[in-house]
C-alpha cells in the first residue's frame, strides 16, 4: 500500500509576530512495517535558521527560528509512505502467540528484564494523562480478568469504547480531561485513544499514544475532495514477552494497511504537528488541511526511479 500524504498546518495572529521558535513533526516514522520513500516541508514565511533531530521517542523533529514580521504561519508536510501489511499480518500472529495472561504480566512488569525497560517509561503518567479515577480503573478492570490473555482483553476493551462513547467533534480540545470525556462518553479519535491509555494505565500496562493518518473513502460513486482527511489517533499497549500491537478504538479495528503511522509518544503533546512560541499579542487561530490518498503504481515507481537518480547525481 502506497499512500501520498499532504499535511498543512497554519496559524493566523490577531497581531503581528515578531520572533518564533517552532516544532514541526510532520515526517513520518520509519518502521519495520513502513517506509518513508519521500519526504519534503514547506514553511511561510522563510525562515531564518532550522535543524533536524530525533527525539527520544524516536520521532522527527524539526526546530524552526522565524525572525521576520509574520500575521501567519504555515507549514506543510509532504510524504510519500509504503506499508508492509504482510509483515503487519506476521506480527500480529506473533503477538497473539506469545500473549500471556494479565496475572502473568503484572508478574513480569514487576521485576526487571531488560527487554521491557523501554516500554515501562509508558507505565507513568503525563503532561495529558494523569492518574485517573477508580470508576475509570472499574471500567477497563470488566475487560481484564487476571486469567485472560491480554491480548483478548484489550480486543474487548477497544470494542466497548467503539460501542459506548459517541464521536463527537467540537465537544472536546485538548484541554478536556480523561474524567470529562469518561463521564460524558463522546470525544474524538485523540480522547478515545488518551482515555483507553490512560484507564490502561491504571492497571499496570504500559500504553503509548500513536499519532498518524488514516485514508478516508468518499461515497460510492463521488470524487474524493483534496483536503477532506484528518490527522488520526489510537494506542498501542505492550505485552510482556510478546511486543507492541495497537488498536483503534474510534473504528473498532487493529491498524494493518490503512493507518500510516507519524510517531507516538506518552500523550498528544509528545508527537503535535506543530508548537512553538511566539512574541505577539492577541489570539491566533488554527486551520488544519490533511489529504491521505493511494498513490498509483506507476507514479510511484517513476517517483523512485527519479530519487534514485537523483541520489546517484548527488554522490
Amino acid at each position: 500500500m502506497i499512500y501520498n500524504i499532504y499535511h498543512k498546518t497554519e496559524f493566523h495572529y490577531q497581531s503581528m509576530v515578531s520572533f518564533s521558535h517552532n516544532i514541526a513533526r510532520l515526517k513520518p516514522k520509519e518502521t519495520p512495517y513502513q517506509k518513508v520513500h519521500n519526504f519534503a516541508m514547506q514553511i511561510q514565511p522563510v525562515v531564518y535558521e532550522s535543524h533536524e533531530f530525533v527525539d527520544i521517542f524516536g520521532n522527527t523533529n524539526n526546530h524552526l527560528l522565524i525572525r521576520e514580521p509574520h500575521q501567519s504561519l504555515a507549514v506543510t508536510g509532504i510524504s510519500l509512505v509504503e506499508i508492509y501489511p504482510h509483515l503487519i499480518e506476521e506480527h500480529l500472529h506473533a503477538i497473539k502467540s506469545n500473549s500471556i495472561t494479565y496475572s502473568k504480566a503484572l508478574e513480569r512488569l514487576s521485576k526487571f528484564h531488560v527487554h521491557d525497560l523501554d516500554a515501562k517509561q509508558f507505565l507513568f503518567e503525563s503532561e495529558l494523562i494523569p492518574s485517573n479515577s477508580p470508576q475509570i480503573q472499574q471500567y477497563v478492570l470488566e475487560s481484564f480478568h487476571k486469567d485472560r490473555d491480554v491480548f483478548e482483553s484489550t480486543n474487548e476493551f477497544m470494542g466497548r469504547i467503539f460501542s459506548d462513547f459517541k464521536f463527537l467533534p467540537g465537544f472536546s480540545d485538548i484541554t478536556t480531561s480523561v474524567e470529562k470525556i469518561f463521564e460524558a462518553k463522546k470525544g474524538v479519535c485523540q480522547d478515545f485513544a488518551q482515555f483507553a491509555i490512560s484507564a490502561l494505565r491504571s492497571i499496570g500496562l504500559p500504553a503509548k499514544y500513536m499519532s498518524g493518518y488514516i485514508e478516508t473513502l468518499p461515497p460510492k460513486g463521488e470524487k474524493k475532495l483534496f483536503g477532506t482527511d484528518a490527522s488520526h489517533a489510537w494506542f498501542g499497549i505492550y505485552i510482556p514477552g510478546a511486543g507492541w500491537v495497537e488498536f483503534d478504538p474510534t473504528n473498532n479495528l487493529i491498524p494493518k494497511e490503512q493507518h500510516i503511522l507519524l510517531g507516538f509518544g506518552r500523550d498528544y503533546h509528545d508527537i503535535s504537528p506543530l508548537k512553538g512560541v511566539v512574541t505577539s499579542s492577541g489570539n491566533s487561530r488554527l486551520s488544519v488541511m490533511v489529504d491521505v490518498r493511494k498513490a498509483q503504481m506507476q507514479d510511484f515507481v517513476e517517483e523512485k526511479n527519479m530519487l534514485s537518480i537523483q541520489s546517484q547525481s548527488q554522490q
